[in-house]
């Protein structure tokens, strides 16, 4: 057989991308007009009762509102309410509305939702109207930069309303706590954001708080804590999680003097790796695995002592970073050990984070204080949706009611 006819290649046809886009938006056409007609019809048959006295129906259909067009994911899409009249007198009247249209709704929620993702993720504002256009097509109406701006606007007193909402009632396990920092591009300096992250008595994870902070400092962590316990959280956590280098320690034991606590080790393993050369650090890092790895305590105390022993006569401050938060750096093994992955660091908060920096990369800082607080508070509410429980949620209750677990297991008491 010849080469000539060894390959056949079948091309798209041209324009086949639209007309499937317009197969799937007539075909949403039709099920919602067929969803709003159903309810127009279970909402006069359950007002059929209602009769003046010759016998006429008091709630009837009255031809349709004006079209109006929604905008959604497969672009915009005109839609038709029917009319449904109501000739009882003004005090006696009810208004129909489709549960499924919403009065003065012109786009989907979906769309809501893809709009602050696109900025979040790191698309100008001048460049909105195109990469929306894009995706929705170029018929896309009422989407411009101003869209962006208001938006933002919104998300800051969604922030300021969300910072004051009430704690009462709340109970958080463990708490995780971080300080990140920001160029601000308007302003001198740079912008400390505190996080404070919670797992509840169910193991879900929910974001406590998120603040300006000065630096880390100990008094900024304080205003946090103590503006937390003002809003109704009173009952302290068991165990709390964060860097070393953190002024919250000090604050935390001024406001929860039960809390106990565990370092982080993703950052003490930067801090020691940080105080050795490089050529030392890949067998180094090996050794601190096998600490903070290890089954039990005790094996976790034997490799500890064996790197310090191995690095401290040529790095002793590697060996002293180490060192100085040797029981802290071990308390997650009096907790279940299905929770150990989540405990032993700020993994919950630094993996948020990843795409906060992102952002913040792409647009080379945030304008001002506020933007940047607000940015992050909308990229963690975004990213918490996503947030998984913890493994053994169940053991929360018994560590909540004092159980005692040595080396992750409940300790039993003998006969």
């Amino acid at each position: 057989m010849s080469q000539s006819t060894s390959e056949i290649r079948i091309l798209p046809l041209a324009g086949s991308h639209d007309v499937l886009t317009e197969v799937l938006r007539n075909g949403a056409r039709e099920m919602l007009a067929r969803a709003i007609e159903a309810e127009v019809a279970a909402w006069i048959d359950d007002h059929a009762h209602l009769k003046d006295e010759t016998g006429r129906r008091q709630v009837v259909r009255n031809g349709s509102h004006p079209e109006r067009t929604i905008l959604t994911g497969l672009g915009p899409i005109d839609v038709k309410q029917p009319r449904v009249q109501d000739r009882r007198p003004p005090e006696s009247r009810e208004t129909f509305t489709p549960a499924v249209l919403p009065p003065y709704l012109r786009r989907t929620k979906s769309l809501d939702e893809l709009i602050p993702w696109l900025y979040l993720k790191g698309i100008s504002t001048g460049d909105f109207p195109e990469a929306l256009k894009a995706i929705l097509g170029p018929d896309a109406p009422g989407l411009s930069a101003n869209t962006v701006t208001r938006l933002k606007s919104a998300w800051e007193e969604e922030h300021r309303t969300w910072s004051q909402r009430s704690l009462k009632g709340k109970q958080y396990v463990y708490v995780w706590a971080d300080g990140v920092h920001f160029n601000i591009r308007l302003e001198e300096g740079r912008q400390c954001i505190l996080v404070l992250m919670g797992a509840t008595a169910d193991g879900k994870k929910e974001l406590i708080a998120i603040a300006d902070g000065y630096r880390e400092s100990e008094q900024s962590w304080k205003e946090l804590l103590l503006d937390c316990k003002a809003r109704g959280l009173e009952v302290e956590p068991h165990l709390a999680i964060g860097d070393g280098a953190l002024g919250f320690w000090k604050a935390m034991r001024q406001v929860w003097d039960t809390t106990k606590e565990q370092r982080c080790w993703v950052h003490k393993t930067a801090n020691v790796l940080d105080k050795l050369p490089k050529g030392s650090q890949p067998k180094a890092k090996g050794m601190l695995h096998e600490i903070y790895l290890a089954e039990s305590r005790e094996n976790a105390v034997k490799a500890f002592d064996l790197f310090v022993k191995t690095y401290e006569a040529k790095y002793p401050k590697a060996t002293e970073c180490l060192s100085k938060d040797r029981d802290v750096l071990l308390t997650f093994y009096d907790f279940p050990a299905e929770q150990w992955l989540h405990i032993r660091t700020t993994n919950p908060i630094e993996s948020t984070f990843s795409t906060v920096r992102l952002r913040h990369n792409k647009t080379k800082g945030s304008g001002s204080r506020t933007a940047c607080l607000t940015m992050v508070y909308k990229l963690m509410e975004s990213a918490s949706k996503s947030w998984r429980s913890l493994n053994g949620s169940e053991l929360l209750r018994e560590v909540i009611a004092g159980v005692i677990f040595e080396d992750g297991v409940k300790k039993t008491t003998a006969a």
